[in-house]
């Protein structure tokens, strides 16, 4: 399909089921089917069907060729298998590890004697030493290696700065611990594809037969003549088994591919002091690791740093729980996710030495599962098959009593069987002929490729989805987003480039225009500001000896600490001005994020950074540029509140800082300190900031193409209303500025609604301020109970659930957390949102290829059903030779 047609209407509204409306879905989940015996076999959810419902659709269907009719479906023996391997690698791990290595070096080359053990210079331990200390949690082991510190000496890595990360150091950690692979189970080739294509029973009928015919047709008609129908047929059949093995290798190829950008997951660490992004199979032992929420663990390591860090350790141990990471339980294993805080790790074992690689080793990823529509119609092929059979069972009774009551008749005229008279070679050989005509019938009757033209055409949209920056993760998901009814999207980096400046910014009653301003600020003030600025973030200033800065972090923070550096911020000397002692993270339910740091002169500040209006709001006072504390009065109040209203109608989002003073003695302990809240009241404000982050230039037309195709666009977002506002109009998604309050809600006034008054409301929502992830999740619950088929977009960890729940979930490739992709079914590469557009367009193609697809089966097949039926029966022959019956088929 052309890139700029533009998208159809929308296909006929999708068909919701009762247990993808109903609340209370736990026993579906549980692979429990809700429905009762009389419901549609055929008939199966688009995400998390229960196993009992496959099974039963595999079973209701009338299957000739079951290598051909389920090639591309969800193994379900294999599912099982890959289930018993997790709880064996759980089980056995170390056994499986020594299993795995010892074909690995069987693969190599022989030596005569064994090469000792060769370290990087200056490493002080050894691979199993660390495996060993890392499989069992050794917290006395790892003290005796002097602890994290002694750890990281050992392994000649800088706590603060990592590894050198040169070639030859990374190169030399590689070859002495391992790299972060696992070596993958060997793609099939070509020829095992070619024989599974032979394999095909109804292609094995008619090679038999084209033998017979060949073999009779020599005999009684000579070779110049009698070779043609046998050898016609075979060449056919050839052509058939040739073109399925190219296909399916085809295929299979990319599938391969889709798995590794799959796997291929981006990770911040620390080299050379600088925060930077590598593969996940780039990491080395030594590597210092950058954890925050939603981020997959790497590999196995221990914490050196953390903050509230919270790691959800299901995937590898079986048990749904969340586990504190501290210096006292500080051992993480791979393919865990971080559930809540930050910090860092030190790598200690990677690839085969961590249960991770064990199972990526032990099992084989497998993109085949089943799509509503696929199995629909193999329902549609079962109904036509029993058809078929009948059909083809009616013409081969005809055709044999036709043929030997000496109703049938040669071209010529003369009677084909005459009894007593007709040979018992002549007879066979008519036998075989109509038994050909049958087969070839059934054959044509029964569109055993008929499911399989679905997943080939979903399989080339994913292709072509890939070059449009949307990795497909779940085959249904390209089926369903051809129905999408709205699209809810998030704003910042989706319709907004996620390209933070700060434009506007006042720090007591002065608008800080230019750095000279600062020199209006008292020390005190200045200090505070810059102490907030450095302490109270997740991302990270890198200061080169050339004097060139590398700012990181998210797109909001790598603006605050632009913004600082341009206020004369020094970053690395204002973090060793105090210790940070206690993290409060962001999240998108506080909307604000705290840190309490000790001074050297035993000063404790909390400082709070978040939405403008929210921090204001806990502020009991105001810091002036003298440095001077004033109360903050109703009337100052209303002021501020006022420029934040003002620098939203700009669309600027805005945030604001505060801080508290707290004596010593009123902070915990250090072990009483992980469940402590930091205080958020009585704050006193030291300045407000506006961000500007520009729409995207495309998005406007994208708007405007889904509202012309059908298609609602919603915007979610946790700016305030003002903000939001003006960005809807900025995108298209508002046209009108004095838009109804229903049109523009806030996310605690729709949180408050019942569940009729939220389905009342939904559908008229164009745009959700102030929204938490729970708004978010209600919001797409509510659409879905309407009717609307909703595709959601999201990149955090809170997102999950929205994304789970949608008929489409759309994670974002750069800003998304893995948490948020792993709930997704497709992730945007580009994180923009003219990308979501393409893949509507391309959803929309998959029904109409589909369509046009059955259309062209369905009248081959019909046609040649009835031209040979009713020729059979009229006459005794059939007008379509073999040749011409198996093209069709």
């Amino acid at each position: 399909m052309a890139g700029g047609q533009a998208l159809e209407a929308s296909p006929g509204r999708y068909q919701r089921r009762r247990d993808e409306i109903d609340d209370d879905d736990c026993a579906d989940v549980l692979g429990i089917d809700v429905r009762g015996p009389d419901a549609d076999p055929f008939d199966i959810p688009a995400k998390r069907a229960p196993v009992e419902r496959l099974r039963r659709w595999r079973q209701a269907a009338l299957v000739l060729n079951a290598s051909r009719r389920f090639r591309y479906t969800l193994d379900l023996k294999k599912e099982e298998e890959k289930e018993q391997i997790r709880r064996k690698i759980r089980a056995h791990a170390q056994v499986i590890r020594a299993a795995l290595l010892f074909k690995e070096a069987g693969e190599k080359q022989n030596h005569d004697t064994e090469l000792p053990e060769i370290l990087p210079r200056g490493v002080g331990i050894g691979e199993e030493q660390l495996t060993v200390m890392t499989r069992d949690h050794n917290y006395s082991a790892l003290q005796e290696y002097g602890g994290v510190k002694g750890l990281a000496n050992l392994l000649k890595t800088n706590l603060e700065k990592g590894i050198h990360g040169d070639e030859a150091d990374l190169a030399c950690r590689a070859n002495a611990f391992g790299p972060n692979r696992y070596p993958r189970k060997k793609g099939r080739s070509f020829w095992v594809f070619l024989w599974e294509a032979c394999q095909d029973m109804t292609l094995v009928i008619l090679i038999i037969a084209a033998v017979i015919s060949l073999v009779l047709g020599i005999a009684t008609e000579g070779i110049k003549e009698g070779w043609y129908d046998g050898t016609s047929i075979a060449f056919a059949v050839f052509l058939v088994i040739v073109v399925t093995a190219v296909s399916d290798y085809n295929q299979s190829l990319q599938f391969q591919h889709l798995n590794e950008e799959k796997q291929n997951i981006q990770v911040e660490v620390i080299r050379g002091g600088r925060r930077i992004q590598v593969s996940i199979f780039d990491i080395v032992v030594g590597d210092i690791v950058a954890l925050k929420i939603g981020d997959q663990v790497p590999a196995d390591g221990v914490v050196t740093s953390g903050h509230s860090l919270a790691i959800d350790e299901s995937s590898m141990t079986g048990e749904s729980k969340i586990v504190m990471k501290d210096q006292k339980s500080p051992f993480l294993m791979a393919g865990c996710k971080v559930a809540d805080g930050f910090g860092t790790m030190l790598v200690t074992a990677v690839g085969l030495n961590t249960e991770w690689g064990l199972l990526m080793a032990s099992i084989s990823e497998d993109n085949n599962e089943e799509t509503p529509l696929q199995v629909r119609l193999n329902g549609v092929a079962t109904f036509i098959g029993i058809v078929g059979l009948s059909v083809a069972a009616i013409v081969l009774v005809v055709l044999f009593a036709r043929y030997f009551t000496g109703h049938t008749t040669n071209s010529d005229g003369s009677v084909q069987f005459v009894k007593r008279h007709t040979s018992a070679k002549s007879a066979i050989f008519g036998s075989i002929k109509m038994l050909t005509v049958a087969v070839t019938i059934v054959v044509v009757a029964v569109p055993e490729g008929l499911p399989l033209a679905v997943t080939l055409t979903l399989a080339y949209s994913m292709q072509k989805m890939m070059a449009d920056k949307a990795l497909v993760r779940r085959l249904s998901a390209c089926e369903t987003m051809g129905s999408a009814t709205t699209i809810c999207s998030d704003k910042t980096g989706t319709l907004t480039l996620n390209l933070m400046t700060v434009v506007q910014s006042i720090v007591g009653e002065v608008k800080l225009q230019t750095a000279g301003n600062v020199d209006k600020l008292a020390p005190t003030v200045v200090s505070l500001l810059l102490e907030g600025i450095a302490q109270n973030t997740s991302g990270s200033v890198f200061e080169a000896q050339d004097g060139s800065v590398e700012v990181t972090g998210s797109p909001t923070e790598k603006a605050i600490l632009s913004w600082g550096l341009d206020l004369r911020m020094k970053f690395a000397e204002e973090r060793s001005r105090s210790s940070i002692i206690h993290v409060s993270p962001f999240n998108s339910e506080k909307k604000r994020a705290g840190v309490a740091v000790v001074a050297r002169d035993s000063n404790v500040h909390v400082h709070w950074k978040g939405a403008a209006e929210i921090v204001l709001s806990l502020c009991t006072s105001w810091l002036d540029v003298d440095g001077s504390t004033h109360e903050m009065t109703p009337d100052k109040a209303n002021q501020l509140n006022k420029l934040i209203e003002d620098m939203a109608e700009q669309s600027l989002r805005c945030i604001a800082f505060a801080y508290r003073n707290l004596d010593l003695k009123d902070v915990p302990s250090e072990e009483q300190r992980i469940n402590w809240q930091l205080p958020d009241n009585e704050l006193t404000l030291i300045g407000i900031i506006g961000m500007k982050d520009p729409c995207r230039p495309e998005v406007r037309d994208a708007v405007e193409l889904c509202k012309k195709a059908g298609v609602e666009v919603r915007m979610v977002t946790g700016d305030n209303l003002k903000t939001a506002k003006a960005i809807a109009l900025e995108c298209g998604i508002l046209d009108d500025s004095e838009a109804s309050a229903q049109a523009i809600i806030e996310g605690r006034v729709f949180r408050a609604y019942n569940d009729t008054e939220r389905e009342n409301v939904a559908g008229k929502i164009s745009v959700m301020a102030r929204s938490s992830p729970n708004d978010k999740l209600l919001l797409v619950k509510a659409l879905k109970k309407i009717g609307h088929v909703v595709a959601v977009t999201g990149d955090g960890t809170n997102d999950a659930p929205a994304l789970h729940e949608a008929d489409i979930g759309l994670s974002m490739g750069i800003q998304g957390t893995e948490v948020a992709k792993e709930s997704s079914d497709i992730i945007i590469l580009d994180d923009n949102f003219l990308s979501v557009v393409k893949v509507v367009r391309w959803g929309r193609s998959v029904y109409a290829n589909i369509q046009k697809f059955i259309q062209f089966q369905l009248t081959v097949n019909v046609a040649a059903l009835v031209i040979n039926v009713v020729a059979a029966v009229s006459s005794g022959n059939v007008p379509l030779n073999a040749v011409q019956r198996t093209s069709c088929a």
